[in-house]
């Protein structure tokens, strides 16, 4: 069983192996580019936005590994982070004053976010991210700022980039 197991482990590493020697330039320059637009956003914003930044992180992964995927949409990306940022700004205000409170209503702002979604057909997981983050830290201009630039850059980057970018997956 186990020697099964390993014959499928190093068909697998051997598959990929010859995969990054075909793709390794088109790895490195989408990776690249990638460092580089979350760089520009980084640059922007302040250590209070860093729950925010993991999500835009994300999106930055759809966008440069993905780009023709269903997620990598400008209209989800932009949309979904301010559909994710309106909903953490409204559970944030149900009181929550213990841990129990707390994780109920970060929970919420999950679900709420992945339900508006997928009922507005802007299905963009790290948006879920977003709600959860701005849940967490409350509303403030500056995380507000954060999350239209932040989507902003990214969606413009999918839309201005789609014919150089290939899908890595």
């Amino acid at each position: 069983m186990q020697l099964n197991y390993l014959k499928r482990v190093y068909r697998y590493l051997q598959k990929q192996i010859r995969e990054l020697k075909t793709h390794w330039k088109l790895y490195v320059f989408q990776s690249f580019l990638a460092t580089l637009v979350l760089f520009i956003i980084a640059l922007t914003l302040s250590i209070e936005n860093a729950v925010v930044i993991a999500s835009i992180a994300s999106t930055a992964f759809i966008v440069f590994t993905q780009p023709s995927s269903p997620p990598s949409v400008p209209r989800r990306i932009f949309w979904g982070h301010i559909l994710g940022f309106c909903i953490g700004c409204l559970v944030n205000l149900i009181p929550h004053h213990c841990m129990l409170t707390d994780a109920l209503v970060y929970a919420m702002a999950v679900g709420f976010c992945i339900f508006l979604m997928v009922v507005m057909n802007l299905k963009h997981a790290p948006a879920a991210g977003t709600a959860l983050g701005v849940a967490i830290t409350g509303f403030s201009p500056g995380v507000f700022i954060a999350v239209v630039t932040s989507a902003l850059v990214l969606s413009m980057a999918q839309s201005r980039m789609k014919g150089f970018l290939k899908d890595l997956a």
